[in-house]
């Protein structure tokens, strides 16, 4: 089991492979599914820390197309919203509305980031000033992360490793 995982790790470590793997992880994490796309793109940098840069940058488009697509789903929500029951004021909204788009910097923070995504759609926030503060935001969350992941020391990730096969192998071993 533990070669198959590793030749796993080696196929998704193949530019042609990882690369377009960390954009659809993370387009889909920015959406409201609950998934995580950090560990994907540390794992991808791990392995290919050349290429640091631009998983950063495939990660930070993904994120942010996903995090667009909130926002449009946001937009087509509060039209048919305001067609079926008509304008509706709501206290939350005004201050968001007052923030504007610079609010979207905070759209990387788990749990509430991609809903302020949806619900600048829902306020019909401009989307070029939205989509720009919306990557600057996710830029800045996956350098840190990943950066900051990276310091971590190997041994630390063996461990981890060790740990999760032995986990996996013994549950395994139930199962059959």
């Amino acid at each position: 089991m533990e070669s198959e995982l590793h030749n796993f790790l080696v196929w998704l470590s193949l530019p042609a492979v990882g690369l377009p793997a960390v954009f659809i992880v993370s387009f889909i994490s920015a959406t409201l599914l609950p998934m995580g796309s950090e560990p994907v793109l540390f794992a991808y940098v791990k392995v290919n820390p050349d290429l640091f840069w631009l998983a950063v940058l495939v990660a930070t488009v993904g994120n942010t197309l996903g995090g667009m697509l909130n926002w449009l789903l946001g937009f087509g929500a509060s039209k048919a919203h305001e067609k079926l029951s008509g304008r509706h004021e709501h206290k939350l909204l005004k201050w968001f509305e007052k923030m504007g788009p610079p609010a979207l910097l905070f759209s990387w923070l788990p749990i509430v980031g991609d809903p302020l995504c949806a619900v600048a759609g829902w306020l019909r926030l401009p989307w070029l000033p939205c989509l720009l503060y919306m990557a600057i935001g996710k830029f800045i969350r996956y350098v840190s992360m990943t950066y900051v992941l990276l310091m971590i020391p190997d041994g630390f990730w063996s461990y981890i490793g060790n740990t999760l096969m032995t986990i996996l192998g013994k549950w395994f071993q139930l199962a059959n």
